[in-house]
C-alpha cells in the first residue's frame, strides 16, 4: 500500500525548482543585479538588515490584523442591516458600491491630510479595502438561507434576534469565510498602500526606500516577507473556519 503524498508537497517542490531556475538565471545570464537578484542575495541582504525587519514586520502586521479586525467589527452589523431592512438594502448598497469604486490609492493621501501621520491612515486603509468582501460575503450568507427552514423557525415563535442567532449566522458561516479569506489578502495591499503614501515604519516604507536607492534585493526580501504574512494569514482563516465551521468541510 503506497503512502499518502503530502499535500504540500508538490507546491513546494515546485517553488524550489523556480527559486533554483532564477538562482541559475541571474548568475549565467547578463542581467543586471539591480533589475533581478539572485535568491541568493536577497537571502544575504535579509541576514545584513536581520536587526531592522522584524520591526517593519511587525508595523506592517499590525497596520493589517487591526485594520482587518475594525474592518469586521463594522462590515458583520451593516450586512445585517442590509439583510434585515429592505429600504437599507435599497439605500445602503448602493452607497457602498460607490465607496468601494473609489481607488484606494486615491484615499490614501487624503487620509493622511485628515488624521495626519502614524499608523492610524494605514489602519483606515486597510480597513477600506476590507470592507465591501465582508459585508458582500456576510450578506450572501445570511440571504442564502432556504425560506422553508426560516417559515419553520418562525412558526416555532422565534424571535427575530433568534432567527439570526441559530439560523442565518450558522448557515451563513461558510460565505462569511469566504469573504474574511478574499479581505486578509487584501488587507496586507491596503497596509502596503498606506505605508507607501506616507510612513517611517513598515515593509511597505522599506520597499520605497530600498527602491529609490536601487537596493532591489532589500525590496525583494521585504516583498517575499509581505508573501508569506499574506500566505500564513490566509492559512490561519482556512484553519479557524475548520475549527469554527466543521461541517462546511464535509
Amino acid at each position: 500500500m503506497t503512502a499518502r503524498v503530502p499535500s504540500w508537497l508538490f507546491p513546494a517542490l515546485t517553488i524550489a525548482g523556480l527559486v533554483v531556475v532564477w538562482e541559475m538565471a541571474s548568475r549565467f545570464t547578463a542581467l543586471p543585479a539591480f533589475i533581478l537578484p539572485a535568491p541568493s542575495s536577497i537571502v544575504a541582504v535579509a541576514l545584513e538588515w536581520r536587526r531592522h525587519i522584524p520591526g517593519h514586520f511587525a508595523v506592517t502586521l499590525y497596520e493589517t490584523l487591526v485594520g482587518f479586525a475594525l474592518s469586521i467589527a463594522v462590515a458583520v452589523p451593516i450586512a445585517v442591516l442590509i439583510v434585515s431592512s429592505r429600504f437599507l438594502s435599497r439605500t445602503i448598497y448602493p452607497l457602498l458600491l460607490v465607496l468601494q469604486s473609489v481607488p484606494k490609492v486615491a484615499v490614501a493621501p487624503l487620509l493622511l491630510l485628515w488624521v495626519g501621520y502614524g499608523e492610524l491612515p494605514k489602519i483606515l486603509v486597510v480597513f477600506l479595502v476590507c470592507f465591501f468582501p465582508i459585508v458582500l460575503g456576510t450578506a450572501a450568507g445570511l440571504t442564502s438561507v432556504p425560506p422553508d427552514m426560516l417559515d419553520l423557525v418562525r412558526s416555532l415563535s422565534a424571535t427575530t434576534s433568534q432567527l439570526f442567532l441559530k439560523v442565518r449566522f450558522p448557515y451563513a458561516m461558510p460565505q462569511i469565510f469566504v469573504g474574511l479569506k478574499v479581505a486578509i489578502t487584501l488587507a496586507v495591499i491596503g497596509a502596503v498602500i498606506g505605508e507607501f503614501v506616507g510612513s517611517e515604519r513598515g515593509l511597505g516604507y522599506l520597499i520605497l526606500v530600498s527602491s529609490s536607492q536601487i537596493n532591489t534585493a532589500l525590496a525583494f526580501a521585504s516583498m517575499i516577507l509581505l508573501s508569506v504574512m499574506s500566505i500564513v494569514l490566509f492559512y490561519a482563516l482556512e484553519w479557524l473556519e475548520r475549527a469554527v465551521v466543521p461541517w462546511a468541510q464535509e
